[in-house]
């Protein structure tokens, strides 16, 4: 089942070129709410596309690049894995914005985790809901979405398509590779 996973979300992952982290950095641009954190972060991960599947036990994995303000400084990827009720695959873009230097060390120290109660503003058209330890959130469409740091970071997710439902728990692992 494990290998089936990881192949199903290597085929909906690709290479993080130079213009897929660019139309990713864009499109979260486009978010009323995520501009700021562009504004005034220490410096964040991209991942341009991550796939995700499961059926009972789950698996997501994208590479993507880290900058330091607006510097690229290395290259990073991330390991999720879900256990619950979960059926289908879906590809999305995810950013990770560090609040600051303490932050972004913490994350390129090497491989980080995140544990499972910390949640990401999903960015679509579309009603949604996110619940997490630190509140939960709703909305209906981009312009309602917010975010704030949660232990110096926060995360944003911009689906890219496929289908999936879930209601599952996890976490995610990061590794980071300085240029």
């Amino acid at each position: 089942m494990r290998k089936i996973l990881l192949i199903l979300c290597l085929l909906l992952t690709g290479p993080a070129l130079a213009d897929e982290v660019q139309v990713a950095i864009d499109n979260f641009k486009q978010a009323p709410e995520v501009k700021r954190f562009f504004k005034n972060s220490y410096g964040y991960a991209v991942f341009p596309t991550v796939g995700k599947g499961g059926l009972g036990i789950g698996g997501s994995y994208g590479e993507g690049v880290v900058f330091k303000g607006h510097r690229r400084v290395g290259d990073t990827s991330l390991v999720q894995l879900s256990f619950g009720f979960q059926a289908g695959g879906q590809a999305f873009s995810e950013i990770v914005f560090f609040q600051d230097k303490r932050a972004y060390d913490k994350f390129t120290s090497g491989n980080f985790e995140l544990a499972a109660q910390v949640s990401a503003v999903v960015i679509t058209l579309g009603a949604q809901a996110k619940a997490s330890t630190s509140g939960a959130s709703a909305g209906t469409d981009n312009k309602n979405q917010h975010g704030t740091y949660v232990e110096g970071m926060a995360i944003f997710t911009y689906a890219k398509g496929g289908l999936m439902y879930e209601a599952a728990i996890g976490g995610q692992k990061f590794n980071f590779t300085p240029y």
